[in-house]
């Protein structure tokens, strides 16, 4: 499997950012996908999580109410709207498929993509 993020950047406090996950080598439409991200010095935080059809997801409680998650199956993408962006949102932020809801993740890592919120 291959993942690749896109879409992180520099923002000021309040922003936005939209980031996106490629998928390919897998059957895409039969996977749980996360996003997760990790700032240094510290292990790797789970974000947000969505279910094959998109029916169930997960948020943190840190982003609850300000990030979206999202999926096209036709397009093996999944997306992470970021609304409200804090600075304490600064991180790389990674995503991955699951082996089950509670699972851990599928896969080996993408390169992420940083996200750098100002104040």
């Amino acid at each position: 499997a291959q993942l690749v993020e896109s879409g992180g950047g520099l923002v000021q406090a309040g922003g936005s950012l939209r980031l996106s996950c490629t998928a390919s080598g897998i059957t895409f439409n039969s996977k749980l996908m996360a996003w997760y991200r990790q700032t240094a010095g510290k292990p790797r935080e789970l974000v947000a999580k969505i279910s094959q059809g998109s029916t169930l997801k997960y948020y943190a409680d840190s982003v609850k109410g300000r990030f979206t998650i999202s999926r096209d199956n036709a397009k093996s993408t999944t997306d992470l709207q970021m609304n409200s962006l804090k600075p304490e949102d600064t991180a790389v932020y990674y995503c991955n498929a699951l082996n089950s809801w509670n699972g851990s993740p599928l896969g080996s890592w993408g390169q992420g993509t940083q996200v750098t919120v100002s104040s």
